[in-house]
This record gives structure tokens, C-alpha cells and sequence, in this order.
């Protein structure tokens, strides 16, 4: 059975005082949940301390992206062995708002993909689509390439050290969400895709997340279908109530 992950996407917010008091009143409340694995990404700037807060605990730590190359000329730029050294276990990559606003593509994904798992990071590679795609029917196409475009030269053994998430762009800090049954649609479409690649019993241990305004009033509905596998967080991961009641909501799905 895939263990499901709930990883809280923070964006850019908090400052190193706020994500600490963050980091603390989560670590309390969830130090008992066993059945689903927990990820914190906070900015940069905080994960040193964020690090410190939920060192030995069943929390872990992911930076929310990296640069492909392992150092040089890159200012503003982070190397996926920064990230390993400071204690991150998660990467996210290709996130919708790194594509939309920062010039990331397909190549680039792949290219960051292929340098955390050499790094032993474990990444979490976005894919979606937009609005006016899934309005023209174009949606499948667009996770297609998304999917084979990220996984370039990314083998069945590597592909085991990485989560997928759907986020359909136009979920995104909207309020809206994709139904149970349009998300599942997607997931097993993924899956299917993944078989292809790599063949069914992998396609089978792959997690997939949901992510786009997942909240708690959502995430039993979304995590109980056959193949969403938890949930990548925006906004309801920058209030410790709101995600902790995710993670146990989403806790008593598994049991």
C-alpha cells in the first residue's frame, strides 16, 4: 500500500520567527501520526530552523525548488547538495507558479529532477493544466507532456524516489478544486502513463498527490479515491489548525 504524503507548500511566507512558532504547533499536534508521512517546505531563509524544530521527529523537511547544476555562476541560485546538507529530504520541482511566472519548462524540470535524485533528494514533480487547456480538451495532452517530458533518461529504479503531483492550474489559490472523480481522472490517467513507462507493479508504487486548494473540508473526499496518494498544500498548510487537521483527516482515510 502507498504510504500517503501530505507536504505544506509555504510558498513565500512566513519569516524565520513565524515559520519556527509554524513548524513547533504542527510538531505537536501530529508527533503521534504514523500512517502518513508529513513534509514542511518553507522558504529558503527557514530551513535551517525549521530543520532544527523537527529534527528526530516524523516530520520532514522539502525546499520548494533548486538549480540542476551542483555550484558556479548562478547567483540567487540553490544546488540540490545545499539542500541535502541542510537537511531537506523533499524537492519541490516544476511547480505551476515556477512555470507561469519564472521560465521553467519541461527541460528544466527534467534537468532538476535528474540532479536531486543523483543527489539522493526525493522530488515532488508538479504537472497540470491551465484553465483554457482543460476547457479545449487539451488537458491529457498537456500532462502527457508534462509527464514525458520531466522523466527524460529518469529510470524504473530512480522513478521509486519520486512523488508526482497534479495540480490543475486553475485550483490554484482559486477556491475552487477539481472534484474527486475529475482529480481521480487525472490520477489514473497518470498512472496509466507511468505503466507504459515503467511497467504496472512500479506504476502501482508511485505516489501521486492532488494539489490545488486542498483544504480540510476536502481531503477525505479527495484522499479516499483509488489513486490520489495526500496532497500538496498551499494556503491551508500557513495555519497549524488548518493543516494538522488535514494530516489527522487525512490519517483516519488510511485507517
Amino acid at each position: 500500500m502507498r504510504k500517503p504524503i501530505i507536504a505544506g507548500n509555504w510558498k513565500m511566507h512566513k519569516t524565520v520567527e513565524e515559520a519556527i512558532v509554524l513548524a513547533n504547533a504542527i510538531k505537536r499536534d501530529v508527533f503521534d501520526i504514523e500512517d502518513v508521512e508529513i513534509v514542511l517546505c518553507p522558504p529558503f531563509t527557514s530551513l535551517g530552523d525549521v530543520k532544527d524544530v523537527i529534527l528526530e521527529t516524523n516530520i520532514s523537511l522539502g525546499a520548494q525548488n533548486m538549480h540542476w547544476e551542483a555550484e558556479g555562476a548562478k547567483t540567487g541560485e540553490i544546488s540540490s547538495k545545499m539542500l541535502k546538507q541542510i537537511g531537506c529530504k523533499y524537492v519541490i520541482i516544476g511547480h505551476s507558479e515556477r512555470r507561469a511566472y519564472f521560465g521553467e519548462t519541461n527541460q528544466t524540470v527534467n534537468n532538476k529532477v535528474g540532479a536531486a535524485l543523483k543527489e539522493g533528494l526525493f522530488p515532488i514533480m508538479c504537472v497540470g493544466e491551465k484553465l483554457e487547456e482543460r476547457e479545449s480538451g487539451k488537458a491529457f495532452d498537456i500532462i502527457s507532456g508534462h509527464i514525458e517530458g520531466g522523466l527524460v533518461n529518469i529510470g524504473p529504479e530512480e522513478i521509486l524516489n519520486l512523488v508526482i503531483a497534479y495540480e490543475p492550474v486553475w485550483a490554484i489559490g482559486t477556491g475552487k478544486n477539481a472534484t474527486p472523480d475529475q482529480a481521480q481522472e487525472v490520477h489514473k490517467f497518470i498512472r496509466g502513463l507511468l505503466a507504459k513507462k515503467y511497467g504496472k507493479d512500479t506504476s502501482e508504487k508511485i505516489r501521486i498527490q492532488y494539489g490545488g486548494s486542498v483544504k480540510p473540508s476536502n481531503i477525505e473526499s479527495l484522499i479516499g479515491e483509488k489513486d490520489i496518494d495526500g496532497a500538496l498544500v498551499g494556503g491551508a498548510s500557513l495555519k497549524s489548525e488548518s493543516f494538522v487537521e488535514l494530516v489527522k483527516k487525512s490519517s483516519q482515510v488510511v485507517k
